[in-house]
């Protein structure tokens, strides 16, 4: 009879621990905004930026988007950041509501523009972006897209210089108005 208490016990306890652990992982998960494991998205595992959207890629709503970049990746000085996103996307950017971050430093920027028609935004920051920095860009007041999808954002940067060198630097794979 002491043995049958006793695994029981063990057994609450095992479960008790495990509900714990995979509920703070879903935390974290959640909090974090990335896509987590992406299965055939097409996009190379290391070309996967992160992101967070502050208000969950609600159907229809105001968001704001962190889109990160990591400091690997940023081999050389930026003079421009270009973010393309698909014509599957539509949802709209306020370029007076963007800023970027460097190693948690806000630089000042010349000028955000947004070319609806060829689905870019471009970003000039006032002076050259150092290499090796992590960067984020922070994308407010904008207006999610009212379907539900999964969106490729990618991101681009330039050298600065008489021959400025483009350069792919990885893709953001947002979801609009499913569990993020």
């Amino acid at each position: 009879m002491l043995h049958k208490k006793s695994s029981r016990l063990r057994l609450v306890s095992i479960l008790a621990v495990t509900a714990c652990l995979v509920t703070g992982l879903a935390a974290v998960t959640q909090a974090q905004g990335t896509p987590g494991l992406t299965i055939f998205s097409g996009v190379r595992s290391e070309n996967q930026l992160g992101y967070k959207l502050d208000y969950e890629g609600k159907l229809g709503a105001r968001d704001r988007y962190h889109l990160r970049i990591p400091s690997r990746k940023m081999e050389f000085a930026v003079s421009r950041l270009v973010i393309n996103y698909p014509d599957t996307y539509e949802g709209t950017f306020d370029p007076e509501a963007v800023r970027v971050e460097v190693a948690g430093d806000r630089v000042a920027l010349e000028d955000v523009s947004w070319d609806r028609e060829n689905r870019a935004i471009d970003i000039y920051p006032q002076e050259p972006i150092p290499a090796g920095k992590r960067v984020e860009v922070v994308l407010s007041n904008v207006y999610n897209p009212t379907r539900l999808g999964t969106h490729y954002f990618n991101a681009s940067i330039q050298s600065p210089g008489d021959l400025p060198l483009t350069r792919y630097v990885g893709t953001w794979i947002i979801n609009i108005g499913s569990d993020n």
